[in-house]
């Protein structure tokens, strides 16, 4: 068996005990694997790059959730927009247009999250708090024309570090910063109520400091 199913199934009671969800990221793996973890029950599956979710998609059950949890160019969301559940990433007002366009063509309305940069590592993507609650204003003074997206919430990764209380102090931060965004502009984002961080070297600690979905890949289908 190439999943991990004790694994699993332990991330999956310490996912559930916290009231978040699990998003098992299925990057890399092979269409055998995902199907594995469907058999048990799994529904939510993270994918990174374009190209590989859409040639898995076809041969996977149709009640699978997809989360693209990668970094989403605007060119690359009409071959994802027929199909994806929800988008993590979206960092410009440009990207949540281009969402928003494609989603129409398809008559459906895609989950959006709003990418945070907490980590201190340049390589990560994702929006300061000005430019996050600046992408906010624009998004609400145009919102009448913004109806196939939702945006439900934040998305955010941690520094890749041994320093845990580096890891919490970002955590808090992310945490922060949504309460922050709910107490200001919740009466207008109706289903702003999510915040996705935490991978499989810090989930416990992102579900911990308030995260409520967590993306964890290697500890279920094993290192790449």
């Amino acid at each position: 068996m190439s999943v991990h199913t004790e694994v699993y199934q332990k991330i999956l009671q310490e996912v559930r005990s916290g009231n978040a969800n699990l998003i098992a990221v299925s990057k890399t793996k092979p269409i055998a694997d995902i199907q594995e973890l469907y058999q048990l029950g799994h529904r939510d599956f993270g994918e990174n790059y374009v190209q590989e979710l859409v040639d898995k998609q076809p041969h996977l059950p149709p009640d699978i959730k997809w989360h693209f949890i990668g970094h989403l160019q605007s060119n690359k969301v009409k071959y994802i927009a027929s199909f994806v559940y929800m988008i993590h990433g979206v960092e410009s007002l440009k990207l949540l247009r281009e969402i928003n366009k494609q989603a129409q063509k398809h008559h459906r309305v895609i989950k959006c999250l709003l990418q945070l940069h907490v980590a201190k590592e340049d390589t990560k993507f994702g929006m300061n708090l000005d430019e996050l609650m600046e992408l906010l204003q624009a998004y609400l003074l145009e919102k009448e024309s913004f109806q196939h997206v939702s945006i439900c919430g934040l998305m955010a990764m941690a520094s890749f570090t041994d320093d845990q209380q580096q890891v919490r102090s970002e955590c808090k931060e992310v945490k922060h910063i949504f309460d922050k965004v709910l107490s200001e502009k919740g009466s207008d984002l109706a289903e702003f109520n999510q915040i996705s961080m935490g991978m499989s070297g810090d989930y416990p600690i992102a579900l911990s400091e308030g995260s409520t979905l967590v993306r964890v890949g290697s500890l279920i289908f094993g290192n790449r």
